[in-house]
């Protein structure tokens, strides 16, 4: 809940920065050119679109595949270097999704809770890399030189991106869903009254948890729309405030963005940190067996 706080009122200060900016340019009569909201396509080899989006989203996979292969490539029994490290950052990642999601469900799905954290958090903190956006094709202006189509564009400020890790985390949830419970479980987990009732009243339960499962099946369609939405928001809106601050006061585009840059460091992390978590959360509610209530033992029976 605190984390998903934080989110907010960081993705707030974000968007409310980046349109404050973006206002006192205009009143100052500077023309103000935000980044575009779709990607710039570079390349098209064979028919196929390449866009610069898809270069560092390329780039992010074979980096982490790399560093992943030199770290086991010699393993040790006592580990130290790039290999001590993975070995923590896993470590600290499965310890902390057990306590969220148990023990039994973590084993399943451990693969992908912490391959979304690690690549999205990696995407986030490349996409801040100086020349990432400011390097590619444009034409010169009186005010400089005026970037049209940027060479690298931040992967998770892509909608296509985001939207396609969201599809993916729907589909692998419905397995999970329905290999852990199954379809009558899964039916039962929407649809089903909950509680003790009789008569009457069980009519009337049924119908209200009816109407709550049509519900609960509308929000479950939307959050793939929800997950991509708040990531590529947070991460379209801080790359557009860090260039609203460096065209803010000329000759000072280098100097403004820098505490800036350290802001978007922890959106980066913490974005990262609540994809994993709702995703985490999702699988959790509708994967959750009903415990049985314990038989009592003969002899404590008052």
């Amino acid at each position: 809940m605190r984390t998903t706080i934080s989110s907010f009122v960081l993705r707030s200060a974000v968007l409310a920065s980046a349109g404050a900016c973006a206002a006192f340019a205009a009143a100052g009569g500077a023309p103000e050119h935000g980044l575009t909201q779709q990607a710039n396509e570079i390349a098209r080899p064979l028919g196929f679109p390449i866009t610069n989006s898809m270069i560092v989203t390329w780039i992010v996979a074979v980096a982490l595949i790399f560093f992943a292969r030199l770290a086991t490539r010699n393993m040790k029994q006592v580990p130290d270097g790039a290999q001590n490290f993975l070995e923590w950052l896993i470590e600290a990642l499965y310890n902390f999704l057990e306590g969220i999601i148990g023990a039994h469900l973590v084993k399943r799905t451990f693969w992908f809770f912490a391959t979304i954290f690690i690549f999205i958090l990696s995407a986030n903190w490349f996409g801040l890399i100086p020349g990432i956006g400011t390097i590619g094709w444009g034409h010169r202006t009186p005010e400089g030189f005026k970037i049209d189509e940027p060479l690298l564009r931040g992967a998770n400020a892509d909608m296509n991106l985001t939207l396609a890790m969201a599809l993916m985390f729907f589909a692998l949830w419905t397995i999970w869903a329905l290999q852990e419970v199954g379809v009558r479980g899964f039916l039962k987990e929407l649809f089903a009254p909950k509680g003790e009732t009789a008569g009457l009243l069980k009519v009337l339960m049924v119908v209200v948890f009816f109407a709550v499962g049509c519900l609960e099946i509308v929000s479950i369609l939307f959050r793939p729309v929800s997950l991509s939405f708040r990531l590529y928001g947070n991460i379209f809106a801080g790359e557009n405030m860090l260039e609203a601050m460096a065209k803010l006061v000329p000759g000072l585009g280098w100097l403004l963005p820098i505490p800036f840059y350290f802001l978007e460091l922890l959106v980066g992390l913490v974005q990262a940190l609540v994809f994993m978590l709702l995703t985490a959360v999702f699988t959790l509610l509708i994967c959750q067996h009903e415990e049985a209530a314990p038989e009592a033992t003969p002899g404590t029976e008052a």
